[in-house]
């Protein structure tokens, strides 16, 4: 079934009675409110550049063209990017600017364009995309997602997404509401993830290039102390989707300033706690993914949002099984 695109005078609809994610504010961003994610209607972004520090058929030799957007519907206590998550970073653009961005980030050499926490912006990046495909946009574009989406947001996104690249953070409900403040998180991650494997099929990656054209990725950052959490969220995505997807499990977790005093989110995740999660996927037969080698639990990791590209104008790579 297909779903009607997104027009661009629909986008004041959306916004006007946000209901885009499953917090459903009902927010009416037109006027300046905000939800959840803390933004207006108005897109707003903390950097746009070609980034070296995603997965390996992502990144490439080039890099991804990244766009990161400020705001996010998640909130979670431990958040490792922090500023722009909660809206405290970030520069308003337009539309076109947008579709300019997209463009601007191809003609660098980007392999794709990478759209980080998206969600309570779909229907304008779906009017820049729509423009910029028109330019001649010709990439890959990847969805960089918490996860926590709706389905008829997903859905709006047919035609226009050929990768998907979601977090799968919580298997446990308990842990959802403490960190997240979302004790659905599991039940909508799932839902979600079946609409993105249908949308686009099983991964495909390029044999001459490495390069990812189409398919999900579902990331899992582990938490210290809650190795069983992790084992919970892989047995899932083995389980339901076996080697369709690949699995991409990270120990990349830095202790955030506002974590310093928390009993376990203060620490990093140990070496035997990672092993531990690895093992298991291993042990449950799992084939496709990604690892990660190496100290990456530093703040060095996380890339400056310094408005860079978004104004007119090693250790710790993730590597496959």
């Amino acid at each position: 079934m297909k779903t009607a695109p997104v027009q661009y005078e629909d986008i004041y609809t959306y916004m006007s009675d946000c209901v885009l994610c499953p917090r459903e504010c009902h927010a009416d961003r037109i006027k300046g409110r905000t939800g959840y994610c803390g933004e207006t209607a108005e897109p707003a972004a903390a950097r746009a550049a070609l980034h070296m520090w995603e997965e390996t058929c992502i990144s490439g030799t080039n890099g991804s063209g990244t766009v990161f957007f400020s705001g996010c519907n998640m909130g979670c206590i431990f958040c490792q990017n922090y500023h722009i998550a909660r809206a405290k970073i970030g520069k308003a653009i337009t539309i076109e600017r947008l579709a300019e961005i997209f463009l601007e980030l191809q003609g660098q050499g980007a392999h794709n364009i990478n759209l980080v926490t998206p969600t309570h912006y779909v229907p304008q990046i779906i009017e820049a995309l729509k423009r910029a495909k028109e330019e001649g946009l010709k990439i890959p574009v990847v969805y960089n997602t918490s996860g926590y989406e709706k389905t008829e947001t997903l859905r709006m996104l047919r035609g226009y997404v050929d990768i998907y690249l979601p977090d799968f953070k919580y298997a446990d409900t308990r842990i959802a509401k403490e960190f997240s403040n979302a004790p659905d998180y599991p039940v909508y991650a799932k839902q979600a993830l079946e609409e993105m494997v249908y949308q686009t099929g099983d991964f495909k990656i390029d044999e001459k290039t490495g390069l990812m054209q189409r398919g999900v990725i579902v990331r899992h950052l582990v938490l210290p102390g809650h190795v069983k959490n992790s084992k919970g969220v892989i047995q899932y995505l083995y389980e339901t989707y076996g080697n369709r997807i690949l699995i991409s499990i990270m120990n990349q977790y830095t202790p955030m300033p506002q974590m310093k005093e928390h009993p376990l989110l203060g620490r990093k995740v140990t070496k035997r706690e990672y092993e531990k999660v690895v093992d298991y996927a291993l042990e449950l037969g799992v084939e496709c993914g990604f690892i990660q080698e190496g100290d990456v639990a530093s703040e060095s990791f996380i890339p400056e949002f310094d408005g860079d590209g978004v104004e007119s104008v090693s250790t710790g790579r993730l590597v496959p099984f």
